[in-house]
């Protein structure tokens, strides 16, 4: 006997351990026995009660749902109530309560319920192997645009994506608003816990589902039971994609603590003119000057582009030619800017008049008719030159 126990020495961690033999390898561990009335005869010492507050929204189907609520809590001897004016459930134990636990699935009842999920479902909870979770995704991300995507994308196609989230953790899975609600095995809750809080920081649920879906099938295979499946599973890389460059990059002000300079309003730039202080008639005048300068521009240079089309190409040593002729060209265009400018000039003179005798009325009618009488006078003169042209060619002929 003494030979037998100094070739076998025991481990310091063992040392001072004795045989259990109401413990032994049949045993599982993580089984949950159910608690009977008879293990707790007395009841409870004193009342626990816990209330939740639900939305607006949930107000009629928690009144239809109601007596199935009540009826299925009263087995567990747990008194409920529903208060529709401040709008919220509240569980209460009893005398007749004899398990201690059970206040606390209540509670998790009403929360569920809270959180839209249907009373049958709900119900479920009060079940010991099954247990709920609720996951909050509101605040783990600020942009409200983001988050309505990602939670999108949790849901998938068609609920695709949460169906197959259900299949493989064996979990039911409701999304509502700013929570998520899980009921299920505690193993599974943790699997869906990290699943949704990964895909509301950008981590695509498909990605698990793989790895889960590879799991599942590893888990069937004997020999692999108590090896490591690293090697097995899927290696996914983050990609760090660059956001595409702005084409226009806007280089940041000196920051200064005065306010910008006021933009100078219509007023103000007429004043800065001289405008502002111009008779009715003046400022007409200005402006029909004004349009006939720029009016002239514009015919001279659509005058110069229609005969472009019609000059043959410059040829080689003719650069001197075409220099004269554009030269020549330049030479027109000044002329005619600085006969509008002898304009501006006469008016202005007549502006002066006006301010100064009061009569600057008289003077600029006096413009404006003598500029529409202008045209007139021209083409009388041009008529007279063809009777006196054609008079004279009968006199050649006779």
């Amino acid at each position: 006997f003494m030979a037998a126990t100094m070739t076998a020495p025991v481990s310091k961690n063992k040392k001072f351990r004795k045989d259990k033999p109401w413990d032994h390898d049949g045993i599982d561990h993580w089984a949950i026995p159910k608690f009977e009335k008879e293990e707790n005869p007395g009841g409870l010492v004193d009342e626990s009660s816990f209330a939740v507050l639900f939305p607006k929204y949930r107000e009629k189907y928690l009144r239809e749902a109601w007596p199935l609520i009540t009826k299925t809590l009263k087995e567990h001897g747990i008194r409920c109530e529903l208060n529709l004016v401040e709008g919220s459930m509240s569980v209460f134990t009893t005398r007749k309560t004899y398990d201690p636990y059970i206040i606390i699935k209540a509670r998790d009842l009403i929360k569920l319920l809270s959180r839209s999920v249907p009373a049958p479902q709900a119900l479920k909870v009060l079940d010991d192997d099954i247990n709920c979770d609720i996951i909050k995704i509101g605040g783990l991300i600020r942009n409200t645009d983001k988050f309505v995507k990602r939670r999108q994308r949790l849901i998938g196609p068609n609920g695709s994506t949460l169906k197959a989230l259900e299949l493989l953790t064996n979990c039911y899975v409701l999304v509502q608003g700013n929570t998520v609600s899980a009921m299920g095995s505690y193993k599974g809750l943790k699997v869906v816990r990290r699943i949704v809080e990964d895909c509301i920081k950008n981590i695509h649920p498909i990605f698990h589902i793989k790895e889960l879906m590879i799991k599942r099938e590893l888990a069937k295979d004997e020999t692999l039971k108590n090896e490591s499946w690293d090697r097995f599973l899927p290696k996914f890389k983050k990609k760090n994609v660059q956001r595409k460059k702005p084409k226009v990059i806007r280089q940041k002000k000196e920051y200064t603590p005065f306010p910008p300079a006021q933009t100078p309003s219509k007023v103000d730039l007429q004043i800065e003119s001289g405008e502002y202080f111009l008779s009715q008639k003046a400022r007409r005048a200005k402006k029909f000057e004004d349009k006939q300068e720029k009016q002239a521009r514009k015919t001279e240079e659509n005058k110069r582009k229609r005969e472009e089309a019609f000059q043959p190409p410059a040829e080689e040593g003719s650069y001197g030619k075409a220099s004269a002729s554009d030269a020549k060209k330049g030479e027109k265009i000044d002329d005619l800017v600085q006969s509008l400018k002898k304009k501006s000039k006469s008016m202005k003179h007549l502006k002066q008049d006006s301010d100064a005798g009061g009569g600057g009325s008289d003077g600029v009618s006096k413009y404006f008719a003598d500029g529409g009488d202008g045209k007139k006078a021209k083409k009388d003169k041009k008529d007279k030159k063809e009777k006196k042209e054609k008079k004279k060619k009968k006199k050649e002929k006779k």
